[in-house]
């Protein structure tokens, strides 16, 4: 058994949606190696630090992922004098990792773990007022924000009430005047 913790770089293409882990940035692994019957046993986790941008209002936003990393990387198949055979079967998606030259490639089996836990519409928090359908303005910085919307399909009916509204105003005008006549 050996336990090992190592800084490497991420590779490209670890994203899911809004959120991703940039190229190039650190991973911090904290893993531990055992020897079983079968193979190598990879067992940890992995921190990766998240960009993000909002799904509502598109802030940025950013926060560590940790990922639990549980793997078996099994040995190649070897013939009774421990000479690598070919079994004649390809590679199977469902079949577990194979340990190369001696060594374990672990980029995928990290990317496995740490991208789908990646959200697909990320939040700055989650009562994120978002954008302004009309004119695009942040929410949160303004919590008053409307605007005054207008269907064009009631226009004549608007018309229609402006002129019955001016006809009782005249009305009323009418039979106060008429009132202050009496008097």
């Amino acid at each position: 058994m050996k336990d090992l913790h190592r800084m490497v770089p991420v590779g490209k293409g670890w994203g899911a949606g809004l959120a991703r882990v940039s190229e190039g940035s650190d991973l911090d692994l904290d893993l531990r190696l055992e020897s079983v019957v079968e193979g190598v046993l990879v067992s940890g986790t992995a921190r990766a630090r998240v960009d993000a941008d909002c799904a509502r209002c598109l802030e940025p936003v950013s926060w560590d992922e940790l990922a639990d990393i549980q793997e078996l990387f099994v040995y190649p198949p070897q013939d009774a004098r421990g000479h690598r055979v070919d079994t004649g079967v390809d590679d199977e998606e469902d079949s577990p990792p194979v340990i190369e030259d001696d060594l374990i490639d672990l980029e995928a089996t990290v990317r496995d773990a740490v991208v789908p836990r990646l959200p697909i519409a990320p939040l700055c928090r989650d009562d994120c007022p978002g954008l302004c359908v009309e004119c695009g303005a942040l929410l949160a910085s303004d919590p008053g924000h409307r605007h005054e919307v207008h269907d064009p399909r009631w226009a004549a009916l608007g018309a229609l009430l402006g002129e019955g509204q001016q006809d009782q105003q005249q009305l009323v005008r009418d039979t106060v005047h008429d009132d202050d006549k009496d008097d």
